[in-house]
């Protein structure tokens, strides 16, 4: 879901979509605090006054392209759960592995999701995004979790918010998309997929691969 900016520049009807893309492109060059409202006008090609058509400050600017950053996020976290398919163990590494490529992918959305400093309350779609989101990551642990004898299953909320947590700070630290990335001397999803498989196996679950025909 990466935009460019329109080469015929803003006209009548799409000023609202010239300013997402204007913040965007500017998010991927300067991060998401390093412009104006003013300036995301003026990359948009547009009076300093027009922006307030559609938003009432910066912020709500920021939060429209996070909503817009976590609803891509969110279809492509659904897309690699698959509903558990063929079983969740191997479903649960392609969240893994979909989270990653997001990041990489997708860095000035990721910058906007995470790192602009707007409060999730700030808009109550924003909020609904990143919900959807993170309800992906709940259900999987759900699933998992459920393969263990009932006296012994920890939270699912936990789970999920233990491999958010992991996930994250793998994304964040070597996966980006941009020159914040750290150097690592194995590929990040190979990282992720050890990290996985020890904290499951912590709690108790063993993954089951489907055998090799």
């Amino acid at each position: 879901m990466s935009w460019s900016k329109d080469p015929r520049g803003y006209h009548h009807g799409n000023l609202k979509e010239a300013l997402l893309r204007a913040a965007l492109d500017l998010i991927a060059q300067k991060g998401p605090a390093g412009f104006t409202f003013a300036e995301a006008a003026r990359a948009a090609g547009v009076s300093p006054a027009a922006p307030y058509r559609h938003f009432r400050d910066r912020e709500e600017l920021m939060a429209n392209v996070a909503r817009r950053g976590f609803e891509a996020f969110a279809q492509a976290l659904t897309r690699a759960w698959d509903d558990g398919r063929p079983e969740p163990f191997s479903a649960f590494e392609r969240v893994g592995r979909a989270y990653l490529t997001f990041a990489r992918s997708e860095p000035a959305f990721y910058s906007a999701m995470f790192e602009s400093g707007v409060p999730m309350e700030a808009d109550p779609e924003l909020r609904v995004a990143g919900d959807a989101a993170f309800a992906v990551l709940r259900a999987a642990a759900e699933r998992l979790i459920a393969t263990l004898p009932a006296a012994g299953r920890p939270p699912a909320l936990m789970m999920a918010l233990h491999v958010w947590a992991m996930a994250h700070g793998i994304a964040s630290l070597f996966c980006r998309g941009d020159a914040a990335r750290r150097s690592l001397p194995m590929p990040p999803e190979d990282l992720m997929e050890a990290a996985i498989l020890v904290y499951l196996r912590g709690l108790g679950i063993d993954p089951v691969r489907p055998s090799s025909p």
